[in-house]
């Protein structure tokens, strides 16, 4: 019998940014695993700061090349209630509609989570932004810096 390898435990700091909303909009992603420290960041010259957010995750996720235990840090309200609300399974089950029967925004990108996400243990951790989570903080600079970088 084939003993089963451990998961490997991620650990993942997330943040979007947006220079209006919608306009330029940056994301920044830091993955632990270890004493190892990987950081992402990207750019979309038009979008919101919920895409930005997510996109953070999304990013996040495609890094790891096997399935983890995965702790996620976020800000984003929006992102933790859809996982931890049920609002992701609801929106699903209501042909892709919200709560008020309207087409569920962001639906490429939930979809692309739902796959990500489905591949790995995650436990969702809500921080809150702008406060004392250096790791957060980190993040939210990181995320404005991709914004005025590709502005130059």
């Amino acid at each position: 019998m084939k003993k089963e390898t451990p998961l490997k435990s991620v650990t993942i700091y997330t943040d979007g940014a947006c220079s209006g909303n919608p306009g330029p909009g940056g994301w920044a992603a830091i993955l632990m695993y270890g004493d190892r420290e990987k950081v992402l960041t990207g750019y979309e010259e038009s979008t919101t700061n919920n895409r930005m957010e997510l996109s953070a995750v999304i990013f996040a996720l495609k890094a790891l090349k096997e399935p983890c235990l995965v702790d996620i840090y976020t800000d984003s309200a929006y992102c933790i209630n859809a996982f931890r609300g049920g609002w992701l399974i609801n929106w699903q089950l209501n042909g892709w509609k919200n709560a008020n029967k309207e087409e569920v925004k962001n639906r490429d990108l939930w979809e692309e989570m739902i796959a990500l996400t489905g591949k790995h243990k995650i436990k969702w951790h809500k921080v809150k932004g702008h406060s004392d989570n250096e790791l957060n903080n980190r993040c939210d600079m990181l995320a404005r810096e991709a914004i005025k970088t590709s502005l130059k």
